[in-house]
């Protein structure tokens, strides 16, 4: 049974890998669509947040209850992705795993400073900027790609 035996098992092992690297394909994908379909929705909904990088608030006179507001995520990929990305930096070209992770962290820390904004009971959101850090690579580990992004600006009330 020897040869015979230990190719079973191998064959066993590299079926089960396979299994699982597309669930994780396919469960990733799925989980990433229903992330970008939330954020299109939530985007529609705050439409009425105007949100810009200007400095100076327009027409200070008529703007009221100036005030800070952010929104902050923490978001990773799962390790197909890392892995994916991985291969890729090893033969150079786009690497569409992290553009998509940066996409949407920073549409969510977006929209997360404009339902702060919401709650404060202010429709305008001046002098916004983004930060970002690699959480994965602060902490030395490797595995998936993490990323925090924070979204602030200064928000003011408009009109009655």
């Amino acid at each position: 049974m020897g040869d015979s035996g230990d190719l079973a098992v191998l064959a066993i092992y590299v079926s089960i890998f396979f299994v699982l690297l597309f669930c994780g394909i396919v469960i990733g994908g799925l989980r990433e669509r229903s992330h970008m379909k939330s954020l299109d929705t939530r985007e529609n909904e705050l439409a009425d947040i105007t949100v810009c990088n200007l400095k100076t608030i327009l027409s200070p006179d008529s703007a009221s209850n100036a005030q800070m507001v952010m929104g902050q995520v923490v978001i990773a990929t799962d390790y197909f992705k890392s892995l994916a990305t991985a291969l890729r930096s090893l033969v150079g070209g786009e690497m569409r795993a992290a553009n998509s992770l940066m996409l949407r962290a920073r549409r969510e820390a977006l929209i997360r400073m404009q339902e702060h904004a919401k709650r404060r009971g202010c429709n305008e959101v001046y002098n916004v900027r983004f930060g970002a850090s690699a959480i994965s690579q602060m902490s030395g580990k490797k595995g998936a790609m993490q990323v925090e992004v924070l979204a602030w600006g200064t928000a003011v009330k408009r009109g009655a």
